[in-house]
């Protein structure tokens, strides 16, 4: 954590929506995230699966590794007002290329790109329209937070009620909802505006 000071997220980038109809006509929105690491694909691949990794930038700590197609995994949100845990099952581990698993009622899709010596790392996840923006600025810091760890200088993870205290949250939802054409819910917390 003491690296967090000089922490300042970049612009929002990275992030597009994808509206659906689903088998009843509603609407279902994908929130897709690209981001380029400096990392291997295999370094990114272990931070995906492996609990002790994902403690550290995550926003749910994991009771097993995530890397096996099969494995039933608990997966504990990080900071919600109340206990909140998903049993989950991996329905796909291609290492280090592809995972997939269901969290908290969202679909994760994650694809690993190898880019020259890093990775292009994309994540799909469903999301409610409201929370768009501001699941695209949580997953912004987290894989700062992620990228940062891969390099050797970890800043600790900033998820769930202390994300949206922090004022690059505050701007990156802000872009983001921009960016997505939304309103932004007038419920988020009082933070500090810097």
């Amino acid at each position: 954590m003491d690296n967090l000071g000089q922490y300042t997220p970049g612009p929002a980038s990275g992030a597009r929506v994808q509206k659906e109809r689903g088998q009843n006509g509603e609407e279902k929105w994908t929130l897709v995230l690209v981001r380029e690491l400096r990392h291997p694909p295999a370094r990114v691949w272990e931070a995906l699966t492996d609990p002790a990794h994902l403690r550290e930038w995550a926003p749910f700590d994991a009771d097993g590794n995530l890397g096996t197609v099969g494995s039933t995994v608990k997966l504990t949100t990080v900071g919600a007002p109340a206990l909140r845990v998903t049993e989950t099952k991996v329905t796909r581990a291609d290492a280090p290329e592809v995972l997939e698993y269901n969290w908290g009622g969202f679909n994760m899709r994650w694809e690993l790109e190898a880019l020259g010596d890093g990775t292009r790392l994309t994540l799909w996840t469903n999301i409610g329209h409201r929370f768009i923006a501001m699941g695209a600025a949580g997953w912004h810091i987290c894989f700062d937070v992620l990228d940062r760890l891969l390099s050797g200088t970890p800043i600790g993870r900033i998820v769930g009620p202390e994300a949206m205290k922090f004022g690059g949250w505050q701007r990156l939802n802000a872009e983001y909802a921009k960016q997505f054409g939304i309103e932004i819910p007038g419920w988020t917390p009082d933070a500090p505006k810097h």
